[in-house]
């Protein structure tokens, strides 16, 4: 069974780091309230993606609620209550915080539940006293009614770009999450189906990403090996191609001249090695040497 890490890259957040002691910490309920993951980071909507893959990720599972609050959501029409006085009333409308809430708090009962509130930070100050309250109490309240849920099948995940309510804060697991994955992985050629004669050219890579202070994912590093025998034929090929695939590369650092220097002086000439000088020139459309000649 594929790995946490690579089932997350499935759901759509590729990263170097393995997230498994997030998910073991959130297991240990030693008070036996409600698990609550706080997502937090630099990450922008980063947070967000981290988020839905890892409920995704998680085989057992059966229900995942996404609530944003950032979003206008349509008001529920006001409930009539019919009374045999003819005086009727109106409850308030529902809101869709608390439709969530008791939606997640009915599936909880028989199911594996988690529930994503994103963008807390536009919520009602009184929401996230509200929410305190809930995973202590495990009871969310509202128009005089009650929806209880179960701690050991319900999660909740919260994501904001300000600092929550403090007891909510000092309740919840809290997981960062960068705008990149900057974890060191030292790939092999193996690493891609490749030969050990790949390893000068990827020697040189790690040399140019350290340069860069940055490290490719999985995929990110693929293409970029893939796009190497096939349409990198100059430095400023190279520079375009790393610059093109991976994620939080600063554009000014390529062109310094330390690493423009790099590119030229030490990537290219394995890569020409590596692939073989004809063949870049051949791939570049430009006439081979013997042809020069005549």
């Amino acid at each position: 069974m594929p790995g946490l890490k690579q089932r997350m890259a499935e759901n759509g957040f590729e990263c170097n780091e393995s997230y498994e002691y997030v998910l073991t910490a959130l297991r240990h309920n030693y008070d036996k309230t409600i698990p609550c993951l706080n997502v937090q980071g630099d990450g922008g909507r980063r947070k967000t993606a981290f988020a839905n893959a890892l409920a995704h990720s998680q085989d057992n599972i059966a229900n995942i609620l996404y609530h944003d609050f950032t979003v206008d959501e349509e008001p529920t029409a006001p409930v009539v209550l019919v009374s045999d006085d003819d005086d009727n009333k109106q409850e308030p409308a529902v809101g869709a915080l608390d439709r969530i809430l008791s939606d997640a708090c009915a599936y909880s009962e028989g199911e594996n539940t988690i529930l994503i509130l994103d963008q807390l930070q536009a919520a009602d100050f009184k929401d996230h006293i509200r929410l305190y309250k809930f995973l202590t109490s495990k009871e969310w309240t509202y128009n005089g009614s009650s929806f209880y849920a179960n701690s050991r099948r319900f999660t909740l995940y919260i994501i904001s770009e300000e600092q929550v309510y403090h007891s909510l804060q000092k309740h919840s697991y809290k997981v960062w999450v960068d705008s990149v994955s900057d974890k060191q992985v030292p790939y092999k050629p193996a690493d891609f189906g490749l030969g050990t004669e790949a390893t000068p050219v990827m020697q040189g890579l790690a040399s140019l990403f350290e340069q860069l202070m940055v490290t490719p994912t999985f995929s990110e590093y693929k293409k970029i090996l893939g796009d190497i025998p096939r349409c990198v034929h100059t430095a400023e090929d190279l520079a375009n191609t790393v610059f093109g695939w991976t994620e939080g590369i600063e554009r000014d650092l390529l062109r310094t001249e330390h690493v423009k220097d790099l590119i030229q002086q030490d990537i290219m000439p394995a890569i020409e090695t590596y692939i073989g000088v004809e063949e870049v020139v051949e791939l570049a459309g430009l006439p081979a040497d013997d042809d020069l000649l005549h």
